[in-house]
């Protein structure tokens, strides 16, 4: 899971707009950081440009989703229109919090939704994960010897 934040420590960013990305790996009981992404603060420019580090077009909005490919929920304290819709075009749940927002409650909550749901993203996300996750392999082959008869009770060990 992501989070728009200017400080690695709360949720402060539009995520359109963010300069900073903090990305997590969350497991029952612990959270690991896995990517920082800092993006070039895009200017506007009008309806359909927008300025980059070359000063030619420039989509804010996909360099972030291709950083966030394989994040399952993205947090900000705001999101567009435009932008929600290709979050969840891309698999992503896009959360709106307050500004301000300490990371680590939403990470302990997400952590506790692992464990005991509550959160409906959370539960989609993890459904998607086992439906794509790679069968287990059959058992190996086990060979019992069964009671062909009551006869069978008197040799057993």
């Amino acid at each position: 899971m992501a989070f728009a934040s200017s400080d690695r420590v709360t949720v402060d960013q539009h995520f359109g707009g963010s300069e900073g990305l903090v990305v997590y790996d969350v497991a029952p009981g612990q959270a690991d950081l896995v990517g920082l992404g800092t993006f070039i603060k895009a200017e506007w420019l009008g309806e359909s440009a927008r300025v980059g580090l070359t000063g030619t077009e420039h989509d804010k909005v996909l360099v972030k989703l291709d950083f966030l490919e394989g994040c399952h929920a993205v947090y900000a304290a705001s999101i567009g229109t435009s932008s929600i819709r290709r979050l969840m075009m891309a698999g992503i749940q896009p959360i709106i919090v307050d500004s301000g927002h300490a990371i680590i409650d939403l990470l302990n909550e997400v952590s506790l939704a692992l464990v005991y749901g509550g959160l409906s993203w959370v539960d989609k996300a993890r459904a998607r994960v086992m439906a794509s996750a790679p069968p287990l392999p059959p058992p190996a082959t086990t060979s019992h010897r069964l009671m062909a008869s009551l006869d069978d009770l008197e040799d057993a060990p």
